[in-house]
């Protein structure tokens, strides 16, 4: 058998074009702050042209969870599509450079482009994201390697990805191959308007076929129909074996079967840019998981590589993680 993965994610493959903006200009295009919302090509090229100077980088965000794995020396794999083209070439290049494992066919000459994402952030670092998904949305579960699921301990799933009905279909052949191997499988709920787009949906993958949950403060009240995140830890216990709940400068709480975890945020010296924090700390969270860390300490690994994120532009890390958190620690 080939060689033992730590994850395989499966997930958007976008481009992400960062810039930086006001209010007003969200306003302007009547955009939600702080939100992801899809968008056809044509609003794609109308923002992308009314946008400010831009750095254009891979991706995606399980595609940038696996990239933090891999840059805190863990083994990862990406399934994702994207197109035969310029920006399909930058995005593979791109990933397999921070060392992951990414093998999917690219989707067919003619057909939808690489996807991208424009994120607009704002003075308070704020990020706010509106998607031409492209390609990248045309996973199905034809494009699940059998191989792959079956070498990774865990399996990671995008919630973002669960909007296109191929994927819902590749999301449950994907978890069902992972339990037959005897692996773990792992969602993140990704943004609070899609658990309300897919609120009885969600919760139904995540009783049946969920071992850890990844979801913020909104996120979790959301699928859990509380108002209050105090309401939402009794509720979710017992849904799945781990619920990992992010609380941004509160740090997270992870609820399992005995009394809740709690993590500090790990200090910041600037706030730079929020993107990319919840796939960090997710990263850091899977490689102490995935190395059988206790919860506390894989914890306090997500809380580091998150704030090492969130001190710069773009979702990626601009260091090795390994030496980072090893410096901290």
């Amino acid at each position: 058998m080939s060689q033992e993965l730590d994850v395989v994610a499966i997930g958007n493959a976008l481009v992400d074009v960062l810039s930086h903006a006001d209010d007003d200009f969200l306003k302007r295009h009547g955009v939600g702050k702080g939100t992801m919302c899809l968008i056809g090509p044509e609003k794609a090229e109308q923002l992308y042209s009314e946008m400010g100077p831009a750095v254009e980088i891979s991706g995606g965000s399980a595609a940038n969870t696996v990239a933090g794995l891999a840059s805190l020396g863990g083994k990862a794999a990406f399934i994702g599509k994207v197109a035969d083209d310029q920006l399909g070439a930058i995005f593979r290049h791109d990933i397999r450079a921070q060392g992951v494992v990414f093998e999917s066919k690219p989707a067919p000459k003619g057909g939808a482009p690489t996807g991208r994402c424009m994120i607009i952030v704002t003075p308070d670092a704020q990020r706010t994201m509106q998607t031409c998904l492209g390609s990248a949305g045309n996973v199905a579960p034809a494009d699940v390697d059998e191989n792959l699921i079956q070498r990774a301990k865990v399996t990671y799933l995008e919630g973002y990805l669960w909007d296109t009905p191929l994927a819902k279909k590749a999301y449950i052949r994907a978890a069902e191959l992972a339990h037959a191997a005897g692996r773990k499988v792992a969602l993140t709920l990704s943004d609070k308007f899609c658990v309300d787009r897919h609120l009885r949906d969600f919760q139904d993958l995540v009783e049946g076929h969920i071992d850890i949950l990844f979801a913020n403060e909104e996120e979790i009240k959301a699928l859990c129909e509380v108002k209050s995140f105090d309401a939402a830890l009794p509720a979710i216990k017992g849904k799945c074996d781990i619920a990992v709940l992010t609380r941004s400068e509160k740090g997270a709480v992870i609820v399992h079967s005995g009394a809740p975890v709690t993590v500090a945020a790990e200090p910041v010296a600037k706030l730079v840019d929020t993107t990319g924090a919840g796939d960090l700390f997710a990263a850091g969270f899977l490689f102490g998981y995935t190395r059988g860390m206790d919860l506390a300490r894989c914890g306090r690994i997500a809380a580091i590589c998150a704030a090492e994120v969130i001190s710069h532009v773009g979702a990626r890390p601009e260091v090795s993680l390994s030496a980072f958190v090893e410096q901290r620690l």
